[in-house]
């Protein structure tokens, strides 16, 4: 993903609200499973992190993209937001990268 897309989906994020909250119990099947299904639906979704998760929420973010083949767009406090391309419906177009094709274009 380049910043470009990065940043379009950061923009985006910031409309949505989270429809996940991870507290003391941290990550468990249930919730992993939930947010595999979030994002096939959605795309991109923002996660709450409780004040009663203690575990770091860095590492949550990089243990549940693992989990559901995701990536993490942010990490801001105690959100995080994760997209997805969805196999079925494809509902946000990231923009192009265009430095691969100036880059072609000028060789």
């Amino acid at each position: 993903m380049t910043t470009k897309q990065r940043a379009y989906l950061k923009g985006l994020a910031m409309t949505i609200e989270p429809i996940y909250n991870i507290g003391k119990s941290s990550l468990t099947p249930e919730i992993t499973e939930g947010v595999a299904e979030a994002l096939e639906a959605r795309e991109l979704i923002k996660i709450g992190v409780l004040k009663s998760c203690f575990d770091d929420i860095n590492e949550l973010a990089r243990t549940l993209a693992e989990r559901t083949q995701s990536q993490v767009v942010q990490v801001i406090g105690r959100k995080i937001v994760l997209y997805k391309e969805s196999k079925n419906k494809k509902k946000i177009i990231l923009p192009r990268d265009n430095s691969k094709k100036d880059q072609t274009e000028n060789t």
